[in-house]
């Protein structure tokens, strides 16, 4: 199907996802465990916790003991998911999953909600503006991001099989659907939405139906766009960014800081192979506020309407 003729009218939330496939992992190995703290409710593991007791651990809010313990129950042939709000997952535990997840290799799973802007009325300090960017840049960390409920169930599947450390973030409200159950996803390659000559927007996460929707918009002003959905940030899918860089002009669009993101990925892939133009939609160097989600996003110009009209910019069509 032409994903510019689907319907993206449901919605759902990528933190229900994380919690309905944690459960499904869970019963088909009991090596799957989830160490929460003390948030299962809104992390969606309180199912996990009340279906497989034995394989759940609740901590209190207490997330270096978290990634400790999880570090632990690795080095026993467990997979645990340490499961907490990004904003902590990221910060607050950092230096235990740098010292003691990263450094070892070990097999641990660190899965956040709340991620990006996505908690909205909660205010800056809840909202992880930078936390992709800080488990990017540790060594053997992959890093993950689902742009719907069905992207996230399959990308949390697989994060479950590959051996080493896993960041994967997902939203606290509730985004359009755009894949139904069947479709596959591989961790490190690009989902190719949308074939197009005269430009490429790459996004990840709550912005791909932005893009969606923009490269409608632009598809009928006869630019033809390139559309990935680039879940994977950390392996990037170096050789689809390679074939955007084919255009010569590249948009990123992504619910985080423009520094050490998704766009700062692809801006690093250009740099190396020395040709093409990328520009960067996305949080804008600042602390998010407490908001509706849509009007973060306004602030900070990730908006169909701002990716339409740099589009334009780049390929020289006024409207």
């Amino acid at each position: 199907m032409n994903i510019l003729e689907k319907d993206l009218s449901t919605k759902k939330t990528t933190r229900e996802a994380f919690g309905d496939e944690v459960v499904k992992l869970g019963k088909e190995d009991r090596n799957i465990y989830v160490v929460d703290a003390d948030i299962a409710k809104s992390c969606k593991t309180m199912k996990f916790a009340k279906e497989l007791p034995e394989q759940h651990v609740n901590v209190g809010i207490a997330e270096q003991n978290a990634a400790g313990l999880a570090a632990g129950l690795s080095t026993t042939g467990k997979v645990p998911f340490v499961s907490t709000y990004a904003v902590f997952g990221s910060l607050r535990m950092s230096e235990q999953i740098r010292q003691e997840v990263c450094y070892p290799k070990l097999n641990v799973k660190v899965a956040c909600s709340h991620g990006g802007l996505t908690p909205a009325s909660d205010g800056g300090s809840h909202q992880a503006v930078e936390d992709m960017g800080i488990y990017r840049s540790m060594p053997n960390m992959t890093v993950i991001m689902g742009s719907d409920y069905y992207s996230t169930r399959k990308l949390v599947e697989q994060a479950a099989e590959i051996y080493g450390p896993v960041y994967l973030r997902f939203t606290r409200g509730a985004i359009p659907v755009i894949y139904d159950e069947n479709e596959e996803f591989e961790i490190g390659k690009a989902k190719k939405l949308h074939e197009g000559k005269d430009i490429a927007i790459i996004a990840n996460g709550d912005a791909v139906h932005l893009a969606i929707e923009a490269t409608k918009e632009l598809e009928k002003l006869g630019i033809s766009v390139k559309l990935l959905d680039m879940h994977t940030i950390k392996p990037i899918d170096r050789e689809a960014v390679v074939e955007c860089l084919e255009l010569g002009q590249i948009i990123t669009v992504e619910d985080h800081n423009i520094l050490n993101g998704l766009g700062s990925a692809v801006s690093e892939v250009a740099a190396e192979e020395g040709k093409g133009k990328v520009k960067r939609i996305g949080i804008q160097d600042q602390f998010g506020e407490s908001a509706p989600y849509e009007k973060l996003l306004e602030l900070n110009g990730i908006t169909i309407e701002n990716i339409v009209n740099t589009a334009n910019d780049l390929v020289g069509v006024k409207v």
